[in-house]
Order: structure tokens, then C-alpha cells, then sequence
């Protein structure tokens, strides 16, 4: 991003976060030459992550300036603060003034003369695997008294943020300028400048505890694990819960969108806001069900678009998904064990918040792999399962649900060996009471 000291010369500048699947987000710049007042910028935000995506309240871009630059007008996005302009003269004042701005996306429904291409979703940003048309934020916006090295370096903000927990930004680099259609003709113009930023997401800054937590059962075991004693902290440190019977206070709750509360879970051994339980259900000739049960405990959310992931060896061989849609994550072309599972739009696609509709059921119909399958020791249960791009809390493997003990082998030849006994026991009680019955009847000699 970068601001003019020439009033009469004006580039424009377009910012692109950028991310990959190992948990991370880029910004881009571009500074392109052409017109006269001030400096025109273009700013677009890119969610290229596959399974974490950005929920409401949304992203805030922000950055802070090197020299006194101002906001002078701006489309698609909003200031959260106006700051002092008094250092500006007439009837029209800089969209905003501030030394370390904010930017938020509009809403949806916006005046049509204020959008742009790719604006107004309230900040939220799906991921790749979900929506791959909505990842993508814009807006634009004029820059005026930017300061510039010469007449073609141009001096870009430091300290980007995006605004989002668990998000941290590294420092501005050039790169290549890109390229973009001018009305949507046939020619193509060249940046003027361009620059990459990068913010990698951390789970450990995002959250102090996970978020999430898995229990286990199965058909073949009357075992149910729950999910671990504090998984996501302890009754009584801290953490917020509701007992049985009770409602949450009105003060837990957000009072506005752009609120973000702590959660206010119902209080339970784990004190987890998401639990997912994976229950294996039937076991076919050549086939097994798995069920899937996500549930939300949190008094005071609502969670949008959600997705699960999950590790399993098995998920190469997925037949068919019940309730919920379902996509391979082949992530090295070789190991197709991960998948991605999220909600149908307008139907499960919104876990609700914790009460009696506070959860959603799938059901997963998968082939036997004769050379690998079994149900020993714990392997129809996943390796990892995330919620919402944060990995869940997995009891420990020693107490999985397992087969019983004994064996079929061992029954078996116990059967066959108490048989005959219970056989022979039978004929001796049928053959005394055959002797005592002629005895009974016998006639008694004179």
C-alpha cells in the first residue's frame, strides 16, 4: 500500500491476503499507474485455505502509516473510526484520518453506488472447500499526501493485521506486478507495483484451551468413552458453564454482530463448547456404518457453515454420506485417508446453539478393506478430527471400545465340550425315570 506526495499523480494499489492449507494467509499489493488526484487503492482479501473459513464477526484490516496519510474516499469497505482531520480544509473531509486505520467489509444489502466487485459479506470469508466463490473481499479506496521515495517507489504501510485470533502478519515484500482487465475489454493492464504479506494462524494464539472434543462407542462393546475430563478446562478455573435445567444470563450473550463473547457452555467434565461422537453403528458382509453426532453445547453461538475434518484409513473407501456433504482431502496424491464433512445449505448447515436442536446426525457408509480392516484394537475410530480448522481432543487409545476378550474360537470348543455332558446328563435322568416308572407298575406277586 502506498500513499503520494503529488496531489495531481495517482496509482492504484491492490492488497490480496493469500493462504495454504498449512494454516496460512497472505495480503498482496499492487500499485498501478494512470490517473491524477491523490493515489486510488484496490484491496482484496483471498481465503485459499480448504477447511478453515472466517465467521462473523469477520476480518478487520489493519495497518499503520508511515507518513500523514489520509483516507479520502472509500467503496466496498468502512473506516471503524474517522479520527481528527482537522488538518484538512473544506466542506468535505477524508473518509478517515487515522494513523492506524481499520477496515471492515460492508453488509450484505449495501447502497449499490458504495460496492464493489467481491464486497459486502459482513466479513466473512468461506473456505476454499466449502465455497470457492465466496473466499475472496474487496474494496477500494483514495489515498491522499502519500510520500514517495522518488516518482516510482512508493512507501508501503507497516504492522498489517487482519483482525482475526490466531492471525499474525509478516512485513510487506515486492513481488511481480500482476496484471487486470481494464471494463472488462480484451486488454490487459499491468500493475504498477506490487507486494505480498503473509499471516500464519496458530491455534495455540487463537484459543488458551481447544475448542472441541470427541467420545467413542460401538456396536460391539457396551463401553462408551466420553470425551476426556477437561478437555477444554476444568469446572471452577475460570470457565463459564450452566447447569441442568438452568438459562444462561442475558449477560453472556452478544449484544450486537460485532461482539465476540467468551462461550457459555453446559457444564460437563470436559466443559467443551463442540462434541462430536463417533459411534459405530452395523457391521455388513462387506460394508460398516459409522454414526456422527456434532453437537453444540454453547449457550451463546450459533455456528454458521461449519465442516468437520476427519483422519480415518478407511475414508478412501467412503460409499455413500447420509445428511451432510463430503469431499476427499488428498493431500499428497497417495494417502487418502482425510476428508471434509459440512452441513447442506438450508438444511443443517447452521449448528444451532445448545438445546434440544443443538446438533446434527450424519451417517457413514463405508466398504471393508479385506487386507486392512478390522475391529481390533480401536482402528474404526479416527486418528484426528477437527472442528471448524481447530483439532478436537481424542480420548487415549488404551480405553477405546474394544471386542470382548474371549474369542469366537474359545466359545466354540467350550460349546462342543459341554454339549455331549448336558446331552448324557439328560439320557441318565430319562432312563431313571423309565426304571422307576416300570417298578411303579409292576404287579405285586400273591
Amino acid at each position: 500500500m502506498w500513499v503520494s506526495l503529488e496531489p495531481r499523480d495517482r496509482g492504484v494499489i491492490h492488497v490480496n491476503p493469500d493462504g495454504s492449507f498449512e494454516n496460512e494467509r497472505g495480503v498482496a499489493l499492487e500499485a498501478m499507474a494512470g490517473c491524477r488526484t491523490g493515489r486510488s487503492v484496490m484491496v482484496s482479501i483471498f481465503n485459499l485455505q480448504q477447511y478453515r473459513h472466517v465467521d462473523r464477526p469477520g476480518w478487520k484490516l489493519g495497518w499503520e502509516w508511515r507518513g500523514d496519510e489520509a483516507i479520502w474516499r472509500m467503496t466496498g469497505a468502512e473506516a471503524t473510526e474517522q479520527g481528527n482531520c482537522s488538518w484538512f480544509r473544506g466542506a468535505e473531509l477524508p473518509h478517515s484520518c487515522e494513523k492506524m486505520p481499520v477496515i471492515t467489509d460492508l453488509l450484505p444489502g449495501a447502497p449499490y453506488h458504495l460496492q464493489v466487485s467481491d464486497c459486502c459479506k459482513g466479513g466473512v470469508l468461506f473456505s476454499m472447500m466449502q465455497n470457492p466463490l465466496w473466499n475472496k473481499a474487496s474494496f477500494k479506496m483514495e489515498i491522499m499526501k502519500a510520500p514517495l521515495h522518488n516518482n516510482t517507489k512508493l512507501m508501503i504501510p507497516k504492522n498489517f493485521s487482519i483482525g482475526l485470533p490466531g492471525y499474525t502478519c509478516g512485513s510487506p515484500f515486492e513481488v511481480a506486478p500482476s496484471k487486470y482487465r481494464a471494463g472488462g475489454a480484451r486488454r490487459w493492464m499491468q500493475a504498477f507495483l506490487s507486494w505480498n504479506i503473509t499471516c500464519i494462524y496458530s491455534q495455540l494464539r487463537a484459543f488458551r484451551h481447544p475448542t472441541c472434543c470427541v467420545s467413542l462407542s460401538a456396536f460391539y462393546s457396551e463401553t462408551i468413552v466420553e470425551c476426556s475430563r477437561c478437555s477444554c478446562g476444568c469446572q471452577g478455573v475460570g470457565a463459564k458453564c450452566v447447569n441442568p435445567g438452568d438459562s444462561p444470563s442475558t449477560l453472556l450473550f452478544p449484544h450486537n454482530d460485532e461482539d465476540i463473547v467468551p462461550p457459555a457452555v453446559a457444564c460437563s467434565q470436559h466443559m467443551c463448547p463442540i462434541r462430536v461422537h463417533w459411534h459405530v453403528k452395523l457391521s455388513y458382509k462387506d460394508y460398516w456404518r459409522v454414526k456422527v453426532t456434532v453437537t453444540n453445547l454453547n449457550f451463546v453461538k450459533n455456528y454458521t457453515s461449519w465442516n468437520i475434518v476427519v483422519q480415518h484409513p478407511n475414508l478412501q473407501s467412503v460409499v455413500q454420506v447420509i445428511n451432510l456433504q463430503y469431499k476427499s482431502l488428498n493431500l499428497y496424491d497417495t494417502i487418502n485417508d482425510t476428508g471434509v464433512f459440512w452441513g447442506i445449505p438450508f438444511y443443517n448447515d447452521i449448528l444451532l446453539q445448545s438445546g434440544e436442536d443443538g446438533n446434527v446426525q450424519a451417517e457413514i457408509l463405508l466398504k471393508k478393506d479385506r487386507e486392512m480392516f478390522t475391529f481390533k484394537e480401536g482402528w474404526t475410530f479416527p486418528r484426528r478430527i477437527y472442528f471448524n480448522g481447530d483439532e478436537c481432543v481424542l480420548p487415549p487409545p488404551e480405553i477405546y471400545p474394544r471386542i470382548p476378550q474371549h474369542n469366537q474360537s474359545s466359545s466354540f470348543s467350550l460349546y462342543y465340550i459341554f454339549l455331549p455332558l448336558i446331552a448324557f446328563t439328560i439320557c441318565l435322568l430319562y432312563i431313571r425315570a423309565y426304571v422307576l416308572n416300570q417298578n411303579i407298575i409292576r404287579p405285586t406277586p400273591d
